[in-house]
């Protein structure tokens, strides 16, 4: 995978490395406040001595409710490099096709597209797939759409090219591209770009929102 092709992928990766380092130094802090505290039980009971423990009366125990361990970040990575994304869905009964395309997951208003066309969210993040093989751009997609939603993004551009220089001028990665969003549950929406963004060769798509389980993709 070529790196450089990746853009605000980077940015991302560096994002979830720095929470990760932040959680491990967060369990290392507890895991020395528990030494520390055993510890200073053996240095009473060497100071004390022996001791008596008192006659069980009536008394309430409380035990401290366990805090909940956060989610495995390898097992999470894994799941993204074992994404199935197929190159024979398919997306012709899904998409709106007028003057320009666009594709809206059900319950999801035209409203949406007329807004994502007019530029009423503002790009946070960007990949280009140019140069990319075909199992490669799937591979870094996948993953991009994944880390973005996770970075609590909502819109990105995603540039596949218009297809000059593809074997008779066939958009072959445009068409791969449109396919894989739709069957990315996190993807709610996504129109052809304005000519400032690309225009046929990229598209803008809107993410559901970090706060919200992705939709079940069709």
């Amino acid at each position: 995978m070529k790196a450089k092709s990746l853009q605000d992928l980077g940015t991302l990766r560096k994002a979830l490395a720095a929470r990760e380092r932040a959680e491990a130094e967060a369990r290392a802090r507890a895991l020395e406040a528990e030494r520390q505290a055993e510890r200073e039980q053996q240095l009473f009971r060497h100071s004390v001595g022996a001791v008596v423990p008192l006659p069980e009366l009536d008394r309430v125990v409380h035990t401290p409710a366990r805090q909940p361990r956060p989610l495995m970040q390898a097992l999470d990575d894994q799941a993204v490099l074992q994404e199935s994304l197929s190159d024979e869905f398919d997306v012709s009964t899904l998409l709106d096709v007028d003057d320009q395309l666009s594709f809206r997951r059900p319950g999801i208003g035209r409203d949406v597209t007329h807004k994502l066309r007019g530029g009423h969210w503002a790009l946070q993040g960007q990949i280009d797939l140019h140069g990319l093989r075909s199992d490669e751009a799937r591979e870094a997609l996948g993953q991009f759409i994944r880390e973005a939603h996770r970075a609590g993004w909502r819109c990105v551009r995603v540039v596949h090219g218009k297809g000059l220089g593809s074997p008779g001028k066939t958009p072959v990665l445009k068409q791969k591209v449109q396919r894989w969003l739709v069957q990315k549950s996190e993807v709610l929406a996504f129109v052809q770009a304005r000519p400032l963004d690309g225009g046929a060769g990229a598209l803008v798509v809107l993410l559901a929102p970090a706060s919200r389980p992705p939709t079940r993709a069709p």
